[in-house]
């Protein structure tokens, strides 16, 4: 049986392991996304979330909390003050993991991890919007030539050899 046996080891010490997580949850609440293998990115997203559960607290019990795994004072002001607001209305569900391929020395599985609400797509708009906004202005400029939306244009190299 495997009670009580919950997260991976990584093959570290207890003591490196939470140095590790440590570190990976402070540059993730920092730059907002980081990459990382990834039994890593599963293992930050657990303690990510916690850390930002304790930002919508708010309180200043939770705020202390939040510094002992926190490794800076100004991450935890962010977290408090920029990024726990953007999730008042979620409940959990702060992170995605994507999966990015292999690493090139060690074929490791890569995954990049990120907060859902990133605070350049708050700024700039969703993603989303971008996308389709880029979408209509490319269908936009290949009606304007009076090709196909999507179809990409021919080269001089295959006019040549076509025609």
């Amino acid at each position: 049986m495997s009670h009580l046996n919950a997260g991976r080891k990584l093959n570290r010490s207890a003591s490196h392991r939470r140095a590790l997580f440590r570190n990976l949850v402070t540059a993730l609440l920092e730059r907002e996304r980081i990459k990382t293998t990834d039994a890593k990115a599963k293992e930050t997203r657990r303690l990510a979330e916690r850390m930002i559960t304790l930002g919508k607290e708010g309180t200043l019990a939770a705020r202390r909390r939040a510094l002992t795994f926190v490794q800076s004072r100004a991450v935890v002001k962010k977290l408090f003050d920029d990024i726990a607001p953007r999730f008042k209305e979620r409940n959990g569900g702060y992170t995605r993991i994507i999966k990015v391929g292999i690493r090139h020395g060690d074929a490791a599985p890569v995954s990049v991890i990120e907060l859902v609400t990133r605070a350049a797509d708050v700024a700039a708009g969703s993603e989303g919007e971008k996308k389709k906004r880029r979408g209509a202005a490319r269908g936009q400029k290949a009606q304007a030539k009076g090709g196909k939306g999507d179809a990409p244009a021919k080269t001089p190299r295959r006019r040549a050899a076509a025609g």
